[in-house]
């Protein structure tokens, strides 16, 4: 093996030890002006996580809401226990932050008889951590919304 060639790329890659007096610093401005934009990145994927996760939230509350009203049980649950079944999910699992927002519950068809339909629609106002309510501040509110429908038993 040719040492002197091994001495010359090992002090190649090495370097001089000296960096050129024009370059100093250019890997920190870099890093400055790109962390912002990555951190917004990164907090934008938070705050979509949480809408998708609120969202599922008011699905599954419109779901277990149908499914209270539609069971086979003498008398019936009336619109407003429908809606209590509702509150009370949404409560124990939506993610909010600051001033919490009620969710709309809308029910129609209940008390009815066998094969009839009970619709149940939830809607909430998500208002997010800070790019949901700038995002609402140009927009305007942003609403999730659910609906489920299920046949009496």
């Amino acid at each position: 093996m040719d040492y002197k060639k091994y001495r010359s790329v090992h002090a190649l890659r090495r370097g001089n030890g000296k960096r050129p007096s024009g370059q100093r610093g250019v890997a920190a401005v870099e890093f400055a002006i790109v962390l912002p934009i990555l951190l917004l990145v990164l907090f934008a994927i938070v705050e979509l996580g949480i809408a998708l996760y609120d969202k599922a939230v008011i699905t599954n509350a419109s779901r277990e809401g149908a499914r209270a009203g539609v069971v086979l049980k003498s008398p019936k649950p009336t619109s407003t226990e429908v809606q209590t079944v509702v509150t009370n999910y949404t409560s124990s699992y939506l993610l909010t932050f600051g001033t919490q927002n009620t969710p709309v519950v809308t029910t129609t068809g209940a008390q009815g008889t066998f094969g009839q339909p009970l619709s149940v629609t939830v809607s909430y106002r998500y208002t997010g951590l800070g790019l949901g309510r700038a995002l609402s501040a140009f927009t305007g509110p942003v609403t999730l919304s659910a609906t489920t429908v299920m046949n009496n038993e």
